[in-house]
């Protein structure tokens, strides 16, 4: 069993604290791991402190030709990095070579946004009693960003965060996932052997009672960066002072079906995009809404795609549904089922449960009070409901707490814009499910679904402050 240690100030540590990582799919220990408590926390902290006033200071350049040559390590191991995602994780192989293939775009972006971070002039004149003067602006690094990031995109998320701050100049304290730490570890394997000078980027793996706890405290972290669930994300931003924060919390996300639709279309990548990686993506396909009079003809072809979806194990290159991370989640997945169907919900597709294993399910006669409609299901479960005019349809997308992002099938341009202008959402996607996501765009939240936004460049933005600097040429 490989085991790894934590990576402090450029040095693999080891702890008195270790755990095991185990395989949603069999239940057995595949890697340990070493738990930092917090004194390696803060140790991790202090060196990414010291380091910042070097790197800081190093040239857009020579940043971004560490992050390219990190780029190509990372595809040169590729396929390794697909399978411990698929193990650690329990994300069919196929997927995790995508989202390999993800963290590598991710990671090229930062090496070309890190030359690309720039100011403008100001027309200081402008105002009365400012003639003679100019100004400029420029973007500063804000210092050590501690990063926090999920289970279920153990690789591309921890890009999200660390690409665009380094390609920002930042330093940063990572603590990744415990249930799927071994991805990041193998990134800041990468990140060493690419040349990243030591206290540059440091993991830390823990519980977040201890290892987040002392991250948020800390008076030297100037920035963090969290993806998970809402309540976590809440604390974290009532903790944090005056820290720069971003949030990505979650949603339950809706795609709408309008009656001009390419029904065709809409039903293969809804029946993609409500059960990729068992539904436990942050903007799954959680509500979908059909018009009522092309309901049939939607399920027609629906249905068969779902019932088709192969579930089984990550490493089978036949697998379509994987585990879910682990028991609890699947139990929560499977009574929320239950209760929308005491409730008076209809399954239209009928799953079941073995172990960490669930299988699809499609819900109708359901309403919001259900938890499966209002809540973040993050399981491999969709509901289905009508509605006849287009704001109807908007106004049960926006019936929600949440507001990450939202799908619209149609055809009719003015609709695809009223829906642009009117769904209260981070992002309104075309034509596509609620989960299409492309690593450079802006994504981010509204309501429960966090502040700030990833996205290299916008999340570059939001780990620099503005400086402005004024000359009077008088």
């Amino acid at each position: 069993m490989h085991e790894y240690g934590l990576l402090i100030n450029g040095q693999w540590t080891a702890p008195n604290g270790v755990a095991e990582v185990r395989s949603p799919f069999t239940g057995e220990p595949i890697y340990r791991i070493s738990i930092a408590g917090e004194a390696e926390t803060r140790a991790a902290v202090d060196a990414a402190a010291n380091a910042f006033a070097t790197w800081s200071q190093t040239p857009a350049h020579e940043r971004s030709r560490l992050l390219h040559r990190a780029t190509a390590l990372i595809e040169e191991r590729k396929e390794d990095m697909a399978h411990i995602l698929a193990k650690e994780a329990g994300k069919p192989i196929r997927d995790a070579r995508g989202e390999v293939s993800r963290a590598i775009q991710t990671f090229r972006f930062a090496a070309e946004e890190a030359k690309r971070l720039y100011g403008e002039t100001i027309p200081m004149d402008a105002a009365i009693g400012s003639e003679g003067r100019m100004g400029v602006t420029f973007r500063q690094p804000i210092g050590v960003i501690a990063a926090i990031s999920p289970f279920n995109f153990p690789l591309n998320l921890v890009a999200h965060k660390v690409a665009p701050a380094l390609a920002s100049a930042n330093t940063v304290v990572l603590k990744p996932a415990t249930q799927t730490p071994v991805s990041a570890l193998t990134l800041g394997e990468i990140l060493t052997d690419a040349g990243l000078p030591a206290g540059v980027f440091n993991v830390v793996v823990g519980s977040g009672g201890t290892v987040g706890e002392a991250l948020v405290g800390s008076e030297k972290v100037a920035m963090v960066t969290f993806t998970g669930s809402p309540p976590v994300g809440v604390g974290i931003r009532n903790r944090a002072g005056m820290k720069k924060v971003i949030l990505e919390l979650g949603s339950n996300s809706a795609t709408i079906v309008h009656e001009d639709a390419d029904l065709a279309l809409a039903a293969r990548q809804l029946a993609r995009g409500a059960f990729a990686y068992a539904g436990q993506i942050c903007i799954s396909v959680q509500r979908i809404l059909v018009h009522e009079s092309v309901r049939q003809r939607f399920l027609s072809l629906f249905l068969p795609l779902v019932q088709a979806l192969k579930v089984g194990d990550p490493l089978s290159e036949e697998t379509d549904v994987g585990p879910m991370i682990d028991r609890s989640a699947a139990d929560r997945g499977m009574a929320w089922v239950r209760e929308a169907l005491d409730g008076g919900a209809r399954a239209l597709v009928t799953g079941k449960q073995e172990g960490n294993l669930v299988w699809p399910w499609v819900l109708t006669d359901v309403n919001r009070e259900m938890k499966i409609v209002c809540e973040e299901a993050f399981a491999p479960v969709v509901t289905i409901q009508t509605y006849q005019t287009f704001d109807e349809a908007i106004a049960l997308v926006n019936d929600s707490q949440f507001g990450l992002q939202a799908g619209v099938f149609t055809n009719n341009l003015n609709l695809a814009f009223q829906a642009g202008r009117q769904i209260r959402t981070g992002g309104v996607i075309v034509n596509d499910t609620s989960n299409y996501r492309a690593d450079h765009m802006p994504y981010g939240g509204l309501k429960l679904s966090g502040m700030g936004r990833e996205g290299i460049r916008y999340t570059m933005e939001e780990m620099t402050e503005i400086k402005l600097v004024a000359f009077n040429l008088q």
